[in-house]
């Protein structure tokens, strides 16, 4: 028995080996490989070297509608007066997914050329007229999904954009030099920053700093104003909502700044507008870094760091018991404060100079000089918008510069007065005034009690960790 199985098995391997080489000569006739071609479903055209046509399949001919059979012998171009055949083989180089129209429709063709031992054998043509409606489809299809792509990409770009680095941070004084120094520290860390200032100074431009220097600097730098949206919004647009969450929510639902700051930052502006029903809702996503979308039943997780920006006074904010205790300890673990330009003087006319350089190159026009009387202005002027106001007075100027130097008369009047302009925020120098008297009564408490500090605080009312709180903001020496 297992004689006869091995000679049953030895046939059958004879047989299938015969089979398959009956099928390779089948393709060596040129008859057979006609009518394999006749079958095939696209338009198949063969042409010589010099583009005669030597075949063309009964798919193109009944397309053409032309006799098959008469087509054999005449040159390519009296056949499809808008063929390319021949040209291709002179140059010898293939022509995959061209455009060609025939009999008025727009037609795909591939042109081949087949060459043996470096000479020009023939040009094989594949014309895909049976798929035509299928390429269409496939790019309308294709085009929608690129829009959809760049829009995407678009969104991203504007989510993950920072300009600013520390090189961003201009100046030449002492206090620049210690900020930096700050920045360097907050990068190297994941900590929260909490970065404090009056309006203008920079806050965010620290921020974007901190990201692009801290491991995280490939990843989203996800920015949003508590300030600037609703109440009854901002609990959306920071965790996000399901489809179907409240009316007027979109169908698919929307991802919150939380969860697309996942692996980056979150820069948090204007934290001492956050609503204080917000409040709880913040805590909860720093201590856990997990929170719950609006209608959403299930808990997300987003690995994020958190840079939180104010210019009020929070410590004030929660003794009037406007803001959390908990959160502000939660956030002000690692602090940054930047001091207005105004005490800061060094830093002006390197700031000034670089508004120039950057508005220049953004206006595409030479930088104008700051003549020796315009610098004396720009660094005895009290700048209570900040670096912004410096920069939007230099735009302005710029403007309406006729030279190519910027003298005292080109800047506005109110510089050359030394008064603050009419719509200068007023908390600026009333905050100002208030610190500068709660500084002297510390000071006079201090000294009535002999720099101790237990009585210092019974005598001005206060709790001592208060005091000691006080102290510390407002520069008082401990000793």
């Amino acid at each position: 028995m297992p004689a006869t199985a091995d000679h049953t098995a030895g046939l059958e391997k004879a047989d299938k080996n015969s089979e398959r080489l009956a099928m390779a000569s089948l393709f060596q006739d040129p008859s057979a490989v006609g009518l394999f071609l006749d079958q095939f479903p696209n338009g198949v055209l063969i042409t010589d070297p010099e583009g005669y046509v030597v075949f063309i399949n009964k798919p193109y001919a009944r397309f053409l509608e032309l006799d098959q059979k008469a087509q054999i012998g005449r040159h390519c171009t009296e056949v499809i007066a808008t063929s390319r055949m021949h040209i291709v083989a002179k140059t010898g180089k293939a022509e995959i997914n061209a455009a060609m129209i025939i009999n008025g429709e727009s037609i795909v063709v591939q042109r081949i050329p087949i060459v043996k031992d470096g000479r020009m054998l023939a040009v094989f043509g594949l014309v895909m007229f049976h798929c035509l409606q299928d390429v269409h489809n496939l790019a309308d299809k294709l085009k929608f999904l690129e829009s959809k792509v760049e829009i995407y990409e678009k969104e991203l770009r504007s989510l993950r954009q920072t300009r600013y680095t520390i090189d961003s941070i201009i100046g030449a004084s002492a206090t620049h030099e210690r900020l930096i120094r700050l920045v360097d520290r907050a990068a190297a860390n994941n900590l929260t920053v909490l970065i404090t200032g009056e309006s203008g100074c920079g806050k965010e431009l620290f921020a974007q700093a901190i990201h692009n220097a801290s491991a995280r600097r490939l990843k989203p730098f996800v920015r949003i104003n508590a300030s600037a949206i609703p109440a009854d919004l901002l609990e959306s647009e920071l965790f996000g909502y399901e489809k179907g969450a409240f009316t007027g929510a979109k169908a698919s639902g929307k991802p919150g700044k939380f969860h697309m700051a996942h692996q980056g930052t979150l820069f948090l502006d204007e934290i001492g507008d956050l609503p204080e029903s917000m409040q709880p809702k913040l805590l909860r996503a720093l201590e856990e870094k997990e929170f719950d979308m609006v209608g959403g039943t299930k808990t997300i997780k987003s690995d994020f760091r958190l840079i939180a920006a104010t210019n009020r006074d929070l410590e004030r904010m929660v003794e009037e018991n406007h803001f959390r205790s908990d959160l502000y300890y939660r956030l002000n673990v690692f602090n940054l404060y930047i001091p207005p330009l105004r005490e800061r003087p060094d830093d002006i006319l390197p700031q000034a100079r670089h508004f120039i350089d950057d508005l220049a190159e953004e206006w595409s026009i030479p930088s104008p000089a700051l003549a020796p009387e315009t610098e004396r202005i720009l660094q005895s002027y009290n700048w209570p918008g900040n670096s912004r106001e410096l920069r939007h007075i230099l735009q302005r100027t710029m403007v309406t510069l006729e030279g190519n130097t910027i003298l005292p008369h080109d800047l506005p009047l109110h510089l050359l007065n030394k008064t603050s302009p009419p719509h200068a925020p007023v908390f600026s120098s009333l905050k100002k005034s208030i610190n500068d008297a709660e500084k002297r009564a510390i000071q006079a408490a201090l000294k009535a009690c002999d720099n101790n500090k237990a009585q210092a605080a019974k005598m001005l009312c206060i709790h001592r960790t208060l005091l000691y709180r006080r102290m510390k903001y407002l520069g008082i020496s401990n000793s």
